[in-house]
């Protein structure tokens, strides 16, 4: 899963993506509407187990970078090595965040920018990748 600002920085990825070899069908555009809309139904659905980790927050950070206008990808990798290509062409696109979703972690494959403070994570404080705002200048 990755966010973008925009939708023209989703779409250069998207079309970087498809030149790197990325088949049509392993990716998957998800607009800020759609994806508020995702979230909102996900959110009531979630089962009372969903917040014991962190999956519940994630989707939460999603839901907010959808308010803020993001857009996202959701690529399909076959492998470790294709999921870091993938985050490295992301990177080059303006994503602001890439999750790999493995067997049994979620993994974040992007730094985060310098300067930006870190948070204890738990399913009450959420999750250390939730939007922040601008760093000063």
């Amino acid at each position: 899963m990755i966010s973008f600002p925009g939708a023209a920085e989703a779409g250069q990825a998207r079309a970087a993506l498809s030149a790197h070899g990325i088949a049509d069908a392993d990716l998957h555009a998800i607009g800020d509407r759609e994806m508020v809309e995702l979230v909102e139904r996900d959110l009531k659905r979630a089962s009372p187990l969903a917040a014991i980790g962190q999956e519940i927050n994630l989707l939460r950070s999603h839901g907010e970078l959808a308010e803020r206008g993001y857009h996202f990808l959701v690529v399909k990798a076959k492998n470790d090595e294709q999921a870091r290509e993938i985050a490295e062409i992301a990177r080059r696109n303006r994503a602001e965040r890439a999750q790999y979703y493995g067997h049994f972690i979620i993994e974040e494959m992007l730094e985060p920018e310098g300067g930006r403070p870190q948070v204890a994570e738990s399913p009450h404080r959420g999750l250390d990748t939730h939007p922040k705002p601008d760093l000063p200048r």
